[in-house]
């Protein structure tokens, strides 16, 4: 190993008491690649095999709460018992080789197409579009369904723990259900949901509790409990970095084990404010300091730009094209193999790389998304 390296193999314990060998931690990637009914294929339990043994811990793709939440084609399941089976086989594809396994859980609410579940109509906090040409207007959730939804991830946490699970983490980024009862954009409700920051913030709060209940009940073992954030969005109104810090200053009062950022770039700055370009990851940390573990994500491709966030305070890195790309890539930065590190791919490597066809469709199709190679 290059000695200045050493800080990214340093072991680090969450405030659960779940040790991970190094300070790096796969991304969740969409891999789309589940049967209809949500139960796994062979070809996303290769995807994580092909990458265990590396990063500390592996953070699955988004499974969904309830059959209603499904927001991806192709995604897989946490909605029901009978999905344990095929829960516990991704558990053991990505702890096989070392790596712990962390289930990442969520609900779509207004970012799902009504073809993905059955042709009914999408929920939501309110009746408010998403901003994404292709979403419909959502129904309003009753009373009843925030409580069914509340309970129904305390419901899929069962199941991780059940299927030998490390841990869960709370989908509460990228637009979808949790955030949508965050947001004055998507949440336009007077009853004790939504109105005030306060009311808004009810519904993320209720989630954790949830989670973290059955954990206390369930868990026989340490079990790690993360919570994904998108610090601000686009929309007015929306969500404000002021409006995080709240949030966060609740959540630092749970017991989580940490905050995982949704950006695009580790150093990216604000996205409402073009004036105000502190980076986010910085101004959070500063924000929770101690209290909850933070992980940075967003365009880490080199070993330096990880000892860089390492370097400010920033204890955890999350790596995700870059694990799609080059699957030994924390092995190589260990050997000292830095300059083997696979830097792009092309269809030729798909299958040398263990990406499943509908996983490889949907990012090739982003331009620029992954740095694709036209191979002669």
């Amino acid at each position: 190993m290059i000695k200045k390296y050493e800080p990214i193999f340093k072991p680090f314990t969450f405030p659960s008491g779940i040790t991970i060998r190094n300070r790096i931690l796969m991304a969740p990637l969409t891999t789309a690649s589940a049967f209809e009914n949500g139960m796994v294929t062979q070809d996303e339990l290769a995807f994580y095999e092909k990458r265990s043994g590396g990063a500390g811990a592996l953070i699955t793709a988004c499974a969904y709460v309830e059959k209603i939440g499904k927001a991806v084609a192709g995604g897989f399941s946490a909605d029901s018992d009978k999905m344990i089976p095929s829960l516990r086989k991704v558990a053991k594809s990505i702890q096989g080789k070392g790596s712990k396994a962390i289930l990442q859980i969520f609900h779509g609410g207004s970012m799902v197409s009504p073809q993905t579940i059955g042709g009914e109509t999408p929920v939501s906090a309110s009746a408010v579009r998403a901003a994404r040409d292709w979403t419909v207007t959502p129904r309003e959730m009753t009373e009843q369904e925030i409580d069914n939804v509340i309970k129904a991830f305390g419901e899929a946490t069962r199941r991780a723990i059940e299927a030998g699970f490390d841990g869960v983490e709370i989908h509460g980024a990228n637009m979808y259900l949790i955030q949508q009862f965050f947001s004055p954009y998507s949440n336009r409700r007077t009853d004790q949901w939504g109105g005030t920051l306060e009311k808004r913030m009810r519904f993320p709060l209720a989630v954790v509790k949830s989670v973290l209940n059955t954990v206390k009940k369930h868990a026989k073992n340490p079990f790690l409990v993360g919570y994904r954030i998108s610090p601000e969005e686009a929309e007015e109104p929306g969500i404000t970095i002021e409006d995080t810090f709240q949030l966060l200053d609740k959540l630092a009062e749970e017991n989580l084990d940490y905050i995982h950022l949704s950006i695009g770039e580790l150093w990216k700055g604000s996205i409402r404010n073009k004036e105000e370009t502190e980076p986010l990851l910085l101004r959070i940390h500063e924000r929770i300091g101690d209290k909850i573990p933070l992980i940075g994500v967003g365009s880490v491709w080199h070993p330096d730009e990880v000892l860089q966030a390492l370097e400010k305070g920033i204890p955890l890195v999350a790596l995700g094209r870059a694990l799609i790309v080059e699957p030994e890539w924390v092995q190589k930065v260990q050997k000292g193999r830095v300059n083997a590190i696979r830097k792009s791919l092309s269809a030729q490597d798909k299958e040398k790389l263990v990406i499943p066809d509908p996983m490889w469709e949907g990012f090739s199709a982003i331009p620029g998304w992954l740095p694709i190679r036209e191979d002669q």
